[in-house]
């Protein structure tokens, strides 16, 4: 069945019209922004079977193009409205959190170091640098490692804070084994950090390490 002919309180379009956008699927979301499907599939039907094929909305927005580009039905324009959909997302996140509102809803600085680290295929350590009123100054993805590991070294760290004139951090980075469970290293390597910091009187607010669908943050657990 067309969508034309399903009841119109079920068709995305007009649910999106008469209860707004949160309304939606995920699924209902992309029939919406793509408007048509493929060969032989409605754009619903489309919709549900690209997100099977990525394993989940978030998996999709974050594939890099190339994957992208094998799913069914997305070619070269599909591919770019997708990411420029996740590019959006990563700036609105980051006019929000330069605006001082993070801290009021840390879900915030969550959703946006996901966008950031979590599509990452090796390890990725990362500054969110405040002012004193912890508005982000600045986001600084700094040491790269191997799918294991990112060397860590405190002493750069200090030097980027001396720079942009931060008054605290948080830091971040990703576990590409998809477990966002923090390891020892990851616990030895902020104390360190930490004990670098306090010499220039620079706090650490949180730790926050990205897994493949979970967050942990070191301030929650108590390990700051």
């Amino acid at each position: 069945m067309h969508i034309r002919e399903w009841p119109v309180a079920e068709r995305p379009r007009e649910k999106l019209a008469a209860h707004g956008s949160q309304s939606l699927s995920d699924a209902e979301l992309l029939a919406v922004l793509f408007g048509t499907g493929t060969a032989g599939q409605d754009v619903m039907s489309w919709a549900r079977s690209i997100l099977q094929q990525a394993g989940g909305l978030a998996e999709l927005l974050s594939m890099p193009a190339t994957q992208l580009r094998t799913l069914h039905g997305v070619g070269m324009a599909r591919c770019m409205q997708i990411q420029v959909i996740l590019e959006l997302s990563r700036r609105y996140l980051a006019s929000t959190l330069k605006l001082g509102k993070g801290f009021t809803n840390p879900q915030l600085v969550r959703d946006y170091l996901a966008t950031k680290l979590r599509h990452q295929d090796r390890e990725v350590f990362a500054l969110l640098l405040l002012d004193n009123q912890h508005r982000l100054l600045h986001y600084e993805e700094l040491f790269f490692g191997t799918i294991n590991a990112a060397p860590v070294y405190p002493r750069e760290i200090v030097k980027l804070v001396l720079e942009r004139n931060a008054a605290a951090i948080i830091l971040a980075h990703n576990h590409p084994s998809g477990v966002a469970e923090p390891s020892q290293a990851d616990k030895r390597v902020t104390e360190r950090i930490q004990e670098a910091l306090r010499t220039i009187d620079v706090a650490v607010l949180d730790h926050f390490v990205i897994g493949a669908g979970e967050t942990v943050s070191f301030a929650e657990r108590g390990l700051l």
